[in-house]
């Protein structure tokens, strides 16, 4: 019986629906696991059709074709260590989330999912039907468990493959991140791992797909919760774990350990990385954005260049006479500090030819937030041109208070391919600024130093539609209204709740209305990454149609 087992972790990143690549990507991997004299190679949850595949993979053509790419994969791995990869399994009319174990040329073992999850980005109760508790399998004379990602979050699975002969336990997932979500998945392994007594293998993929970034951020415990590996977070990577069996059974040889940087800087990354996977798995090489010397548009356009790199990002000022001075230098000081091209086209021209063609319809009224709003559709339409011209992709600037309340012009300030702060409220907008100004790592395309200036992150925000307009007019300040939001979106929280929380019943009240009322236009806006559990699209779905509102408190009397 063998004492020693050596397992690599490909911690890797596929592309939804690229089979023959995502198969590239897995052999890569049991290549360099052969190499290095492995026992097994190991890959995420459904890793040949991409994660999440939603409805594409419930589509028989489709899940027909993955399983004939793992079919053909474990012949191309015959001759070395065993390949585990996760992909679609179809059995009658049942579809499953599978986790494939190859060996000797062939698929010898399949782990069906057995706990579907069916809450925040998750629809799997919907897609897949769920598997039965199993056994685990065997590589070599070592009897190995596989809970497909949340199979790992209940007892029962890891607990049913203990008691079944396991020796240790390998986790497969698909966990995309949110804010401070390592230190859940750690807590819920340890869980296992102190319930079992059996060494936990914890591996996650990593990458961008629409709204959601895989983080990675692998890791190994020993009996007891001990942490003997842990992989960085956002990087691809192959490694290789040891393992010793002594009179106690199984325990990982520490290994590679890296430590993973704080919320600021990981929900930093996470928007660089969704907007270059997603340009890169669309097709994109190039985006641009309207740069008006507010503090979004010029973090969008840190993200970007960070992103893409500069000669990969267009900056556009669209100025109308209430642009002020201070805006006009700012972008332009920000465009130059980020090195990308820049462009200056002003709208008065098109405003004016608008004004005129409407002018006999609108004669006799007053201006009011219809000629705001044509100031703003002008830009967009001005901007798509743009993109349309020169195939790059257009990016919307609107942060996570907007979005929520309907501070933007639909089909204007919110024309665009992709927004990346769009899950990031205006108070951390400020904030991530000045961390970005403040540091530099080498996954950043973009330069050194503070690329958005001061000026641009401590003045008053104000759309600039109208003379000596301030967001402040229309909204409570922004702790006020992100606070509030943050009870009442992130927490789904009541009014009362935010009551308790020391806001004033009246701004709740509007917050509220205006969240409620801004839901057509969310439903229309464009995806973003996604940094919290509350996340707009897929974490919170809402009726556009919705004429409830949270009833009044019942009044005390004396």
């Amino acid at each position: 019986m063998s004492d020693r087992f050596r397992l690599t972790l490909a911690q890797l990143n596929p592309t939804v629906g690229d089979l023959k690549g995502n198969a590239g990507l897995a052999l890569d991997a049991w290549r360099q696991g052969k190499e290095a004299g492995a026992d097994m190679v190991a890959l995420p949850e459904m890793f040949i059709t991409g994660y999440n595949a939603q409805d594409l993979v419930m589509k028989p053509a489709f899940y027909t074709d993955a399983i004939a790419h793992i079919e053909a994969l474990a012949k191309d791995c015959a001759d070395g260590p065993t390949l585990a990869i996760g992909g679609p399994w179809i059995e009658g009319t049942e579809l499953f989330n599978a986790y494939h174990i190859c060996t000797g040329g062939k698929v010898v073992s399949r782990v069906l999912k057995h706990h579907l999850p069916n809450e925040t980005v998750f629809d799997e109760v919907r897609i897949f039907d769920s598997g039965p508790l199993m056994g685990p399998y065997s590589v070599g004379n070592t009897r190995i468990g596989s809970p497909v990602c949340e199979d790992a979050w209940h007892e029962d699975v890891a607990e049913t493959l203990a008691e079944t002969g396991a020796e240790f336990l390998i986790v497969p997932n698909g966990s995309p991140y949110y804010r401070n979500k390592f230190e859940t998945r750690l807590n819920h392994m340890v869980a296992r791992v102190v319930e079992t007594g059996l060494p936990l293998v914890y591996l996650n993929m990593v990458g961008g797909q629409d709204d959601q970034v895989f983080d990675g951020g692998s890791f190994v415990l020993n009996p007891g919760g001990t942490l003997a590996v842990q992989l960085p977070v956002f990087d691809a990577c192959v490694a290789h774990v040891d393992f010793e069996r002594g009179p106690d059974g199984w325990r990982a040889l520490e290994g590679p350990f890296e430590r993973h940087p704080d919320a600021w800087e990981q929900d930093y990354r996470v928007m660089v990385e969704a907007l270059r996977d997603y340009c890169r798995k669309t097709g994109f090489g190039k985006v641009l954005l309207g740069l008006s010397g507010g503090v979004d548009s010029a973090l969008v356009a840190t993200i970007a260049v960070d992103a893409l790199g500069s000669e990969n990002v267009r900056c556009v000022m669209l100025p109308s006479e209430y642009t002020s001075q201070h805006s006009l230098e700012d972008a332009e000081a920000c465009a130059k500090a980020l090195g990308c091209h820049y462009d200056f086209v002003p709208i008065a021209e098109g405003r004016a030819a608008i004004t005129a063609t409407l002018e006999p319809l609108f004669k006799g009224l007053k201006p009011d937030l219809t000629e705001e709003n044509i100031q703003s559709r002008l830009r967009g339409l001005l901007l798509m041109a743009l993109s349309n011209k020169f195939g790059e992709m257009l990016l919307t600037t609107g942060n996570k208070s907007e979005v929520a309340v309907g501070y933007a012009t639909i089909y204007g300030d919110m024309a665009g391919g992709y927004n990346p702060i769009k899950d990031l409220y205006k108070t951390r907008v400020f904030e991530t600024c000045r961390w970005r100004n403040a540091n530099h790592r080498a996954w950043m395309m973009g330069p050194e130093g503070e690329v958005i200036p001061e000026r641009i992150i401590t003045k008053p925000p104000s759309a600039e539609l109208r003379e000596d307009q301030k967001d402040s007019d229309s909204l409570p300040n922004y702790p006020v209204l992100d606070g509030i939001l943050e009870i009442l979106v992130d927490r789904d929280g009541s009014i009362e709740d935010c009551v308790a929380a020391g806001y004033s019943r009246e701004d709740a009240k509007k917050v509220e209305h205006l969240v409620y009322i801004s839901e057509y236009k969310r439903f229309q806006s464009a995806p973003g990454a996604r940094l919290t559990k509350g996340a707009f699209w897929l974490d919170r779905r809402y009726p556009i149609v919705n004429r409830w509102r949270e009833p009044l408190a019942t009044q005390k009397t004396d």
